[in-house]
C-alpha cells in the first residue's frame, strides 16, 4: 500500500468515508452503452437548437463528477472533475483544429460526452456524486465570490465600449486578445493553422507562444455564444475581459482549495477557516492582484492549473485510474497554457512515483505507458515550437514590465514548510515527503534559473519573476500541511447547537485573524498613523477604485509627445533609460505619433531623442525618467 498522507494526530475522525458500493459489478450491457451513446448526443443537440449550449459545461463537468471517485465532498469531486475536462479540452483541441467542425459546439461536446460514457462502461461505473459539503467549502466559494466583487466592480454596469478603457490597459492583454481573436477565427490551435493564424495575430506567435488558455477559452467562448463563429469584435472583446477576471477570481479560490486539500479531512475546524483565509488574504491584498492590471492572463490561467495540479500529487488521495487522469490533465494544461511551468509538474510526478512506488506495484506497465503518452502530447507544442522559431536562450532573458510576488511571504512560507515538511512526524507521511520535494525542487529550479540569467545578463529578468510567482503558489499550498501542525480543538460538551456555535465562532476568529495579518485588514479599527492600511492600498482595492493603470510607459511616453517630437521633421528613436524594454515601447509610441502627423512631417534621416541627465530630470514636468539598469532587448511580439 501507499504510504500514508495523512498526519497521524490524536484527534478523532469525523468524517465519514464515502459509501461503498457492495456486490458484484455491474455488467456491461450494451443496452445502457446504447443509452449512453444517445443521450451523449441527444443532450448537445437539444440544447443547441435552443441556444443554451453554454449549459453544456455543468453537464460535462457532473457527468466527469459522477464517474470518477476523487474525495468524499461535494466541492472536491466538481473542482477535480472541472480539472479533467480543462485537460481533456485542450488535448483534443488537436483533433479540434483539423476536423471540419472546428470550434462548433455540438461535434466537440458530443465527442466529450462520448468518451465520458464509454469510459464508465468500461470502468463499470454506477453514476454517483457525494453530496456531503464541508463547513470550509464556505471559504472557498467566498474567495471566490468576494475577489470577483472587487475585479469586476470597475466595469460592472459599463457598457462594453466602456470597458474598454479597462481592457486596453497592458499591451500583454492585446497580444493574448489577439491569439484567442485568431484560434476563434481559424477554429483551432494557431500553430496548426499559421498561414491563416498571421492575419490576426503578430508573426511569430502563431508559432511560438503557448496556446492552450487562449483555446480554451475560445472553446468555452464557443458554447457561450453558440455558434462556431465569433461575431462582433466589441462583444468578443468585452467577453475575454469578463473571462480573464473570472479566472483571477477561481485562481484564487483554486489556490484556498488545493491548500485545503494538501491538509486532508484532519484539516477541519478553527484550523481549516486559518488556513483557508490565510491563503486567501494573501492573494486578495498582496502584489499578485497586479497580473490583472498588468494582462497577464496566460500566466493567471497556468498558476490556477499548476495550484490544482501540484496539490492532487502532494496528496494523491484517488484510485490509480483517477491518479493517472489527474497526472495526465495536469501534464497537459499546465505545459499548453504556460510551458515554463512545465517541469514543476514534471518533478511533483516523478516525486510522487518515487514517494508512492509501492501503490502501482504490479502496475508500473500501464501507469508509465499512460503517462509516457501524456508528456510526448504535453510536449507536442513545445517541441514545434523550438524546432520551427523559438529561441530559448534569447526568450528565456526577455525583458519587460513584471508581477513581483511579496518576497517576505514567498520566502518566509518556503522556509516554513521546510520546517514543518522535516518534522519527524511529517517525515514518515507521504504528504510530508511530496512537500518537501516539491519545495525543495522548485527552489532548485528556481535558483538554477536566476543563476543562470546572473551569468548571462547580470540581472533577474522577466520570466524569473514568472518562476517565481509558481513559487509562491507552492509555498501557499504547503500551508496545508503546516495547518496540521496547529493543535486541535478539544470537544465542546453541550448540546450539538452549543458545539456547531462554539466551531463557527472559532473559524470566524481564526478566519478574522488571519485577514488582519496577512491581509491587513483593520476590521473598523482607526489607523494610528492617519493613512489607509495596507488593505486599502494593496493593488486589488486600486484596481476596483479604478486607480490601477499600467503605467510601464506612460512618464517616457508623455515626456516624449509633450517635448522631444515638436518640431520633429523625421523619425525619432527613443533611448530614455537603459530599460531595454522602456525604450522599445517609447519608440513604438513615437512612430506612432509621426504616423498620426505623416502628412506634415517628411521622413528623412533618423533622429535619436536626447538622453536627458540627472541635471535636467527635474525639469521634465514630473516625468521621471531616471536611468535604471541595463536590460536585455525584448523581442517577440511586443511592438510592431
Amino acid at each position: 500500500m501507499a504510504t500514508s498522507s495523512a498526519v497521524l494526530t490524536p484527534e478523532p475522525v469525523l468524517t465519514r468515508p464515502e459509501t461503498v458500493v457492495t456486490g458484484p459489478a455491474p455488467r456491461r450491457s450494451p443496452s445502457v452503452l446504447a443509452a449512453a451513446l444517445a443521450a451523449s448526443w441527444a443532450v448537445p443537440l437539444l440544447l443547441h437548437a435552443v441556444a443554451l449550449d453554454v449549459l453544456l459545461l455543468p453537464v460535462l463537468i457532473l457527468t466527469i463528477a459522477a464517474l470518477i471517485r476523487v474525495g468524499g465532498g461535494l466541492l472536491d469531486r466538481l473542482v477535480v472533475s472541472a480539472f479533467l475536462l480543462c485537460g481533456a479540452v485542450m488535448a483534443l483541441g488537436l483533433l479540434f483544429s483539423v476536423w471540419p467542425w472546428g470550434l462548433a459546439p455540438v461535434p466537440g461536446a458530443g465527442l466529450l460526452l462520448t468518451t465520458a460514457s464509454v469510459s464508465g462502461w468500461l470502468a463499470r461505473r454506477r453514476p454517483r456524486i457525494p453530496l456531503r459539503l464541508r463547513g470550509s467549502d464556505a471559504l472557498v466559494v467566498a474567495t471566490v465570490a468576494v475577489v470577483w466583487h472587487y475585479v469586476h466592480h470597475p466595469v460592472a454596469g459599463k457598457s462594453a465600449a466602456d470597458r474598454l478603457a479597462y481592457f486596453v490597459t497592458s499591451e500583454d492583454r492585446m497580444g493574448h486578445f489577439s491569439y484567442f481573436t485568431g484560434i476563434r477565427q481559424v477554429g483551432g490551435y494557431a500553430f496548426l493553422h499559421q498561414d491563416a493564424a498571421r492575419t490576426y495575430m503578430m508573426t511569430p506567435s502563431e508559432a511560438v507562444y503557448p496556446q492552450g488558455s487562449h483555446f480554451l477559452l475560445a472553446w468555452i467562448d464557443s458554447l457561450v455564444t453558440s455558434s462556431a463563429q465569433a461575431g462582433s469584435a466589441l462583444a468578443m472583446t468585452n467577453r475575454y475581459f469578463l473571462y480573464v477576471l473570472a479566472a483571477y477570481a477561481l485562481f484564487c479560490g483554486a489556490l484556498v482549495w488545493a491548500a485545503r486539500w494538501i491538509g486532508g479531512p484532519r484539516l477541519r475546524g478553527w484550523r481549516a477557516a486559518a488556513v483557508c483565509a490565510t491563503v486567501a488574504a494573501v492573494m486578495m491584498s498582496g502584489s499578485m492582484a497586479e497580473l490583472i492590471e498588468r494582462g497577464f492572463d496566460s500566466e493567471t490561467i497556468g498558476l490556477l492549473f499548476l495550484a490544482l495540479a501540484l496539490a492532487l500529487l502532494v496528496r494523491p488521495a484517488t484510485g490509480r485510474a483517477e491518479f493517472v487522469l489527474v497526472a495526465m490533465a495536469g501534464l497537459i494544461a499546465v505545459t499548453y497554457v504556460y510551458n515554463l511551468y512545465g517541469a514543476l509538474v514534471g518533478l511533483a510526478l516523478t516525486a510522487v512515483l518515487l514517494v508512492h512506488r509501492r501503490r502501482f506495484t504490479g502496475r508500473w506497465v500501464p501507469v508509465l505507458a499512460a503517462l509516457a503518452g501524456a508528456a510526448l502530447v504535453a510536449a507536442l507544442p513545445s517541441v514545434f515550437s523550438v524546432l520551427t522559431k523559438l529561441d530559448v536562450a534569447k526568450t528565456s532573458n526577455l525583458a519587460g514590465p513584471m508581477v513581483i510576488p511579496d518576497r517576505p511571504v514567498f520566502i518566509g512560507l518556503g522556509l516554513l514548510a521546510l520546517v514543518v515538511a522535516t518534522l519527524p512526524v511529517n517525515r514518515r507521511t507521504g504528504t510530508g515527503r511530496m512537500v518537501l520535494a516539491v519545495v525543495l525542487g522548485a527552489a532548485t529550479v528556481i535558483g538554477v534559473f536566476g543563476a543562470w540569467q546572473k551569468a548571462t545578463i547580470g540581472y533577474y529578468s522577466y520570466y524569473f519573476e514568472k518562476l517565481t510567482a509558481a513559487g509562491l503558489v507552492i509555498a501557499l499550498l504547503s500551508l496545508g500541511l503546516t495547518g496540521l501542525m496547529l493543535p486541535a480543538a478539544g470537544s465542546t460538551a453541550g448540546t450539538a447547537l452549543r458545539r456547531r456555535a462554539d466551531l463557527l465562532l472559532r473559524s470566524g476568529l481564526a478566519a478574522a485573524a488571519a485577514l488582519a495579518l496577512f491581509g491587513g485588514v483593520q476590521w473598523g479599527v482607526p489607523s494610528g498613523w492617519g493613512h489607509p492600511s495596507a488593505w486599502y492600498d494593496s493593488p486589488m482595492l486600486k484596481w476596483t477604485r479604478g486607480e490601477a493603470r499600467s503605467a510601464d510607459i506612460a512618464r517616457p511616453a508623455a515626456a516624449l509627445t509633450e517635448r522631444d517630437l515638436r518640431g520633429a521633421t523625421s523619425p525619432v528613436i527613443a533611448l530614455y533609460s537603459n530599460d531595454a524594454y522602456l525604450n522599445l515601447r517609447s519608440t513604438c509610441d513615437c512612430k506612432a505619433e509621426e504616423g498620426a502627423d505623416a502628412e506634415h512631417r517628411r521622413p528623412t534621416t533618423t533622429r535619436q531623442a536626447r538622453v536627458p541627465d540627472p541635471a535636467a530630470q527635474a525639469g521634465l514636468r514630473g516625468h521621471d525618467l531616471r536611468p535604471r539598469r541595463p536590460r536585455a532587448a525584448r523581442s517577440g511580439p511586443r511592438c510592431p
